[in-house]
């Protein structure tokens, strides 16, 4: 199995990115991805579900699961302890509700 160190160079780069904004199917605001350490690989992994997909449906999240690799299996394992991966398992396997997803690039200095 490919490791997710591994996985990461092979996604869409994100230097540009500041954020991605997670939206309900409503378009209310969930939960804010930052571009900063600890939080940049699964920005990253957003970020390229998003790109290919256009929202964060069952397949997309299936895809990021295994995007996550070794991670998956801590996140189910141990709930709550990647928030970002119970949130494509939810999706992938419990019915919760697709993601819409707004990109918020950095701004110009």
């Amino acid at each position: 199995m490919t490791s997710f160190q591994d996985l990461l160079p092979t996604l869409p780069a994100t230097d540009g990115i500041d954020a991605i904004v997670l939206l309900s199917p409503e378009g209310e605001v969930l939960h804010r991805l930052e571009n900063r350490p600890g939080t940049a690989g699964s920005l990253r992994v957003y970020h390229a579900l998003v790109k290919r997909h256009g929202h964060i449906d069952r397949k997309a999240a299936r895809e990021g699961l295994e995007l996550f690799a070794e991670h998956t299996a801590a996140a189910r394992s141990q709930p709550g302890s990647h928030p970002n991966i119970d949130r494509l398992l939810a999706i992938a396997e419990q019915g919760a509700p697709g993601l819409r997803a707004r990109v918020v690039l950095k701004a110009e200095d």
